[in-house]
């Protein structure tokens, strides 16, 4: 059962993007200037973004779920605005065109870009323009994403609970790093491309500008690590239920992400089992894993499905960007004669953002699977419930039952 779920709607260049969010208890403190709004800025940043984020300043409007600074229970609706529209009125208004219209103003779009849901899309819903497929298609569409995970991220905090992201790799520069800050986000949002090492940051800031230079696009892997949470989380009983396929799943909804790990990931794959699986150890002082820690965190926090109480770590692989100024071969749609395909304002390298988008889409599966576990229509209600887990955690203590 789905206890938060969440739907967007809008367009890349239309009047605005909006987000339901359905499932968040009542009695949460929720402030969009401090809880919401910060998320959007950080989505929009990183080394090789595009002139789009000079244009736009995302910020939240609240239509409805919550008053006098509480949720209410009840569904919370968001409208994020295209300050773009202004020049797309023409070209993606809602009626239809007049009989005289300059069709350039129409801005169409008939060579589908390879790497992207143009053709495919043209194909599915009948379409030649792939403008109709793009607009939709488009990560544009992520933000209103970050505004319902700034939801969930501010829910999970209640709980003593954190998502961050960081940068591992974009191009052919990688990091590999394990000792990470405690306050992640605080230390990868001075880098000018969410890099711990400065080193390597450094070397994917010239990456990033060669292929700028040559026409051509770059990507990445981003980690997403998840704190706090206790043990039993998800479930091992239905496929469905699995926490670790529904984080998959979520993460590789993300616009061009093309792979999705936890923990080792594919690494396991090659070692011996004793260099993959975690030896459990008594840790008295891990209250929200029942006093058994692990020696290591190669299960990235998760075994069967379910947490274990160790932080969970997904990362996301993010495939080089679709549009490219050295426009890559394609076929016209109107006639089928060969050309190159459309060129669409974007960015050189979106890893930084992408990081950003796996925290909300991570915490909106989390927050799911914090109130499947725990209910509660109340912050309060749910507070009560968790805390009440934890003890028993606490108290289970060793023996015959």
């Amino acid at each position: 059962m789905i206890c938060l779920r969440f739907h967007t709607a809008g367009e890349s260049h239309g009047k605005a993007l909006t987000a339901l969010l359905e499932g968040v208890p009542s009695g949460l403190g929720l402030d969009v200037a401090r809880d919401v709004d910060p998320e959007l800025a950080r989505r929009q940043r990183g080394y090789g973004r595009g002139r789009r984020m000079q244009i736009e300043k995302d910020h939240v409007e609240l239509l409805s779920g919550v008053r006098l600074g509480e949720t209410l229970g009840s569904p919370i609706s968001m409208v994020i605005r295209n300050q773009d529209w202004e020049n797309w009125t023409t070209a993606m208004a809602h009626e239809a065109p007049p009989k005289d219209v300059n069709l350039k103003s129409l801005k169409p779009h008939y060579l589908p870009r390879p790497g992207h849901a143009d053709l495919a899309g043209a194909f599915k819903y009948d379409r030649r323009d792939v403008r109709d497929i793009l607009e939709r298609a488009s990560a544009r569409e992520t933000a209103a994403r970050v505004a319902c995970g700034a939801v969930a991220k501010r829910l999970l905090l209640e709980l003593g609970i954190s998502v961050q992201s960081h940068v591992r790799a974009i191009g052919s520069v990688a990091v590999d790093l394990t000792d990470l800050p405690d306050d992640l986000n605080a230390v990868a949002d001075e880098d000018p491309v969410r890099c711990l090492d400065r080193k390597a940051s450094a070397l994917m800031c010239k990456e990033i500008d060669e292929a700028k230079d040559r026409g051509d696009t770059l990507g990445g892997i981003f980690e997403v690590v998840a704190r706090g949470l206790p043990v039993g989380l998800g479930s091992y009983v239905s496929w469905d239920r699995r926490l670790d396929g529904r984080l998959a799943a979520a993460v590789m909804s993300i616009q061009a992400v093309k792979g999705v790990d936890l923990g080792m990931g594919f690494e396991a794959a090659s070692r011996p089992g004793s260099e993959v699986h975690d030896p459990i150890v008594l840790a008295e002082d891990q209250t929200r894993s029942g006093g058994i820690g692990r020696a290591s965190n190669r299960a990235g926090g998760l075994e069967g499905g379910v947490t274990t109480g160790q932080p969970i770590l997904v990362r996301g692989a993010m495939k080089p960007i679709s549009t490219l100024r050295k426009r890559l071969p394609s076929v016209d749609l109107r006639d089928g004669s060969e050309g190159d395909a459309a060129v669409e304002r974007s960015d050189v390298c979106a890893v930084p953002a992408a990081g950003v988008v796996g925290e909300a889409m991570v915490a909106l599966v989390i927050a799911d699977a914090v109130l499947e576990k725990f209910g509660g229509d109340s912050v309060r209600e749910l507070r009560r419930n968790f805390d009440g887990y934890i003890t028993y955690l606490v108290e289970r203590g060793f023996g015959e039952r």
